[in-house]
């Protein structure tokens, strides 16, 4: 199988590190920083950082040939688990609502600093 670097226009790591990478059907992102698209700012709320990174992942599994319906897991690295969890649920719902189909979450708290509330990786299956 061949692999194959994905990068997209919102945001681009700093190291020689893809946005994420395919293998076959098996689709694994680097860290996804909260950055505003298209720069390296950070908003102040965790709710647009939130925001930020699903629009990263968006256009990660696009540019991948993959949809939302491919996530299989998403881990969520955050300052404060409570906080962060209470913010995901909404947007997690809006993308996935079913509530019988779907991906894994697991958040960790870790110890941040500035202003980088959250961040986070993925797993894609592509089975189409």
């Amino acid at each position: 199988m061949t692999r194959r670097s994905i990068e997209i226009d919102s945001f681009a790591h700093a190291n020689p590190i893809p946005c994420a990478t395919r293998i076959g059907p098996l689709i694994e992102s680097s860290i996804i920083p909260p950055f505003n698209p298209g720069g390296r700012e950070l908003p102040d709320t965790i709710e647009l950082q939130i925001d930020n990174l699903f629009v990263h992942m968006g256009k990660m599994l696009e540019k991948a040939g993959a949809g939302w319906e491919d996530m299989a897991k998403i881990t969520f690295f955050v300052q404060d688990a409570a906080e962060s969890r209470a913010a995901l649920n909404g947007p997690w719902e809006e993308k996935f609502p079913d509530p019988h189909s779907r991906p894994s979450r697991h958040t960790l708290e870790i110890p941040t600093s500035g202003k980088s509330k959250i961040s986070s990786v993925f797993t894609a299956y592509v089975d189409h």
